[in-house]
């Protein structure tokens, strides 16, 4: 029953009328009026979770009239009031790295609960899931017209026993769609067809009802959709398994930064560039647990594939999400993308009712505000190791000469030949060019202007330079479509751009082999080989083991790029090559103006091509329609299988919670630096045979060339818990200058992590890991925190921690602390020989500070304080059941 106060917020609950249909909804001004708050100033990224409050609140959920009230006081605070509130989005998207953990997850609940002697049809997801199979497909062949269909032969056959799972798993569950393989990159499938901006429900009493459309994700990358006014983010599978089953996201009432973006773009650069300079600033700003909303007249000059490129990259720069308000553009393109009128009509209409529409006259009050004029961002990059190191490109080549000489340290001028090649090899040789990942292979103005370069260049006689490994894969099918249709992907191919795949490939790790004689060059060399690519991630050891090197550039850059094939060319002022008659072309020779770019997107980009590729976008070709599979409410786990395991959290698992324990007598696994990111703790790449997951494939009789990656076999926690903290170029500070995944055993000698952890824990001695600031960047993935959890590390003592990471960790029994005043690992000096005792835990409450006894090597102790990082009330609950799944088990079969 709602709960009343004055007016309750049934009386909340008003009709409209658009496109002939008429709906319910929950106004925003009727609650003011019913003197809940004044509500009119709030942005419309929190005026999304204010209506989520008042239509669950009026179903009869844990939502009270307090928290209600609370985003009117949020607005006269002046954009604070950190309330614990309870928010249930509407639907959830996966891809297939993460989405296959979590379907495994599901699939071991579903046992859990019959061992329980509950019903197994209680494990069913209640609100719609849609996975995505895009991060599957590998770069093996490139640069000829055979690749495509050569990657998607060499996927289905790595990835088969995947593919049957997640088969099964649409069977087997309710509310559960796959999108086959193939079509594209989940979050442009999601922005380009699955959202809807106003979604529609029938009540129990039949009524459609109108809301926000809303969305979790289990890829950090979900944040793209909020170019579209979906409110949506990245969680880890197990969050997001838990909102799938009922459970609602606990969160605070977060502060919403205002960016106020002015003017227009200029001739010559691209929305990579201004989503690189929007990166470093709020990186500098600090929006970590916060939103970000785009406001101002910059917006009515910025397309929504622009906005989507931007709001796509708030993992990269910490916040929740970035949200662009509904208003024009927003229906434009969802016109253009073939949704129904009547849907259109819709979200006009309910955007002008309650409040959610930018006008002239919006200006709601934030937190705080940031303002940009786009008419002062000019070509740039980033890297090399991080999307917040931005580099104008007029200084893109010195800066890659600082790095060799203060970071890299190593000599500019060493050369090695390339055996049977006629080239040798240099540090800041491009080995790899690739238009990849979601951030960019779907803005048309960017892929347009790619097109237009390699036309320009291949006119020219100019080509990518033979050790350069090309590859364009699109985030959508619809890519293909325009770029055929306006000549461009012929070009491509001519410079090397040949299509490989729908998919993420290089940006997830997945770049396939350099040539062997190359790849032999650089590691005889020690060279540091670079990658220039379209994505939004590069972090050390992501993109390719043979690349030290990473920058984030425009398509059109990384064309010109692989032109050049050296980030020792200044590609402002150098020639790139040089034409058919032996002159030397610059890159304003083959640049196209905004006027090329824009003609040929009026005239390509169609609303009959998205129509066209989304008509049977469940379906699948013949490949996908072929896959067998077997049936039943419950999955027959296979045991010879090496890439789907029945996991071990729920063995065992008996029908009451315990309590959080004290840690007493920890030893410590590893001491990490700063911004040690998901990559660093659970890599998704590929990995060698003496690795301990090598090593374990390979006793299972697997061969290396099979071995895939460790993004493709996460519905394997062996494999697994032995990639984890086995990044290539993770840096324990308890050793001297090595790389990789490697610590000190309890007898003290070098191992492998995975290694010590299990001498640890046949001993019975607990583990704590120590790092520095924005602990956990990057993605979203629940790995990092399974992996953690799975080799007995029981809690995680940080600087500060990046928001999904630490909810990953509480999600999976892992306790997260951060350092009080100002305490680090340096300031304590620690080796990772010491000792270590929390207390309190037993008995502690939320972002409590708690005693950490420290024990060094000599015989020396100190006590220090650290903050719980259990930050609300249920996650204590999710705590003393052993984890968030854990609660929602135990919960289910006892209803």
């Amino acid at each position: 029953m709602p709960i009343v106060v004055g007016n309750d917020t049934a009386k909340t609950r008003k009709s409209l009328s658009a496109g002939g249909k008429s709906y319910s909804y929950y106004s925003i001004p009727a609650a003011q009026e019913a003197g809940l708050g004044d509500f009119s100033k709030l942005p419309a990224s929190l005026k999304v979770v204010l209506e989520n409050l008042l239509r669950f609140e009026d179903n009869g959920f844990s939502v009270s009239v307090d928290d209600i009230k609370a985003f009117g006081e949020w607005a006269v605070n002046g954009g604070k009031n950190p309330r614990e509130i309870a928010y249930r989005p509407a639907r959830v998207l996966m891809q297939d790295f993460t989405g296959v953990p979590a379907v495994v997850d599901l699939a071991a609940m579903r046992d859990g609960i019959k061992a329980l002697g509950g019903d197994a049809q209680k494990i069913n997801p209640l609100n719609p899931v849609d996975l995505v199979i895009d991060h599957s497909v590998m770069i093996d062949e490139f640069g000829n017209p055979r690749a495509f269909q050569m990657n998607v032969d060499r996927e289905y056959e790595r990835n088969m026993e995947r593919y049957q799972f997640l088969k099964w798993g649409q069977g087997a569950f309710n509310n559960f769609r796959v999108v086959p393989p193939g079509t594209g990159i989940c979050h442009q499938v999601n922005v380009e067809y699955l959202a809807q901006t106003v979604w529609t429900d029938t009540d129990q009493n039949g009524d459609t009802v109108a809301y926000p459309d809303t969305l979790v994700g289990t890829d950090s990358h979900t944040t793209m959709v909020n170019g579209l006014a979906v409110l949506g983010w990245g969680v880890g599978g197990i969050e997001a398994e838990a909102a799938m089953l009922g459970q609602p996201i606990s969160m605070l009432i977060p502060e919403v930064v205002g960016f106020k973006l002015t003017g227009e773009m200029v001739e010559g650069t691209t929305a990579t560039d201004l989503v690189l300079k929007v990166v470093e600033m709020l990186r500098k700003h600090g929006v970590v647990g916060k939103f970000v909303e785009f406001y101002g007249e910059g917006l009515d000059h910025l397309p929504l594939p622009d906005r989507s490129t931007i709001a796509n990259m708030a993992p990269e720069y910490g916040a929740t999400c970035g949200f662009f308000p509904i208003d024009d553009e927003t229906l434009r393109y969802l016109r253009q993308t073939g949704r129904e009128e009547d849907r259109i009509a819709l979200v006009e209409a309910y955007a002008k009712e309650n409040g959610f529409w930018r006008g002239a006259d919006y200006a709601p009050i934030y937190s705080s505000t940031l303002e940009l004029d786009m008419g002062t961002i000019v070509p740039a990059i980033s890297g090399p190791k991080r999307p917040q190191d931005y580099l104008p490109l007029t200084g893109a080549k010195a800066a890659f000469a600082k790095e060799m000489a203060d970071n890299f340290k190593r000599p500019m001028d060493k050369e090695v030949a390339v055996e049977g090649e006629d080239y040798a090899m240099t540090s800041g040789k491009v080995v790899i060019a690739s238009i990849t990942s979601c951030t960019n292979t779907s803005n048309p103005y960017v892929l347009i202007g790619a097109g237009l370069v390699a036309r320009k260049a291949r006119a020219l006689g100019l080509n990518r330079k033979p050790w350069v490994k090309t590859s364009l894969a699109p985030g959508s099918q619809v890519v293909t479509e325009y770029l055929e249709a306006a000549g461009l992907q012929e070009d491509l191919d001519a410079v090397g751009f040949n299509l490989v795949g729908y998919g993420c490939t290089t940006c997830i790790g997945n770049s396939g082999p350099l040539q062997p004689e190359i790849s032999a060059a650089i590691n005889e060399g020690d060279l540091v080989a670079t990658a220039v690519l379209s994505g939004n991630r590069n972090f050390e050891g992501r993109i390719s083991p043979d690349v030290r090197a990473n920058y984030l550039a425009s398509p059109p850059l990384v064309v010109a790029y692989a032109l050049a094939g050296d980030m020792n060319i200044d590609l402002t002022s150098e020639p790139l090559g040089q034409d058919k008659d032996g002159n030397d072309v610059f890159l304003k020779d083959i640049w196209p103006t905004n006027k090329e770019i824009a003609e040929l997107v009026d005239k390509t980009v169609t609303r009959e091509a998205f129509m066209k590729k989304y008509a049977d976008v469940f379906k699948g070709d013949e490949k996908w329609q072929a896959v067998e599979t077997s049936k039943g409410e419950t999955y027959d786990w296979p045991a010879e299988s090496t890439y789907i395991q029945n996991p071990p959290y729920f063995r065992g698992m008996g029908t009451e919670k315990g309590t959080i324990k004290n840690i007493e007598g920890a030893k410590v696994l590893l001491i990490l630096g700063d911004m040690v990111t998901t990559d660093h703790i659970s890599p998704a790449g590929s990995f060698k045979a003496d690795t301990p997951a090598g090593k374990y494939l390979t006793e299972r009789g697997v061969p290396v060339r099979e071995f895939n990656s460790y993004g493709a076999r996460r519905g394997n926690h062996e494999v697994m818990m032995r990639g984890t903290f086995a990044n290539i170029r993770i840096k324990n500070e308890m050793l001297d200058g090595v790389e990789g995944g490697f610590t000190k055993g309890p007898d003290g000698e070098q191992t492998s992590v995975y290694d010590a952890s299990m001498a640890y824990q046949a001993a019975g001695t607990p583990l704590v890991v120590f790092g520095g600031i924005e602990y956990g960047a990057g993605s979203s993935r629940d790995w990092a925190a399974k992996g953690t959890n799975l080799l007995g590390v029981k809690a995680v003592i940080a600087e500060s921690f990046e928001r999904i990471h630490r909810s990953n960790l509480v999600g999976m029994g892992v306790v997260p602390f951060e350092f009080t005043g100002g305490d680090n690992r340096k300031t304590l000096g620690l080796k990772g020989d010491e000792t270590i005792s929390i207390t309190g835990l037993d008995s502690v409450q939320p972002l409590q500070v708690l005693d950490c006894a420290i024990t060094y090597g000599d015989g020396t102790t100190k006590t220090i304080k650290v903050k719980c990082r259990i930050d609300t009330a249920p996650e204590i609950e999710y705590l003393e059941n052993g984890g968030v799944l854990h609660y929602v088990l135990r919960n289910l079969a006892k209803s």
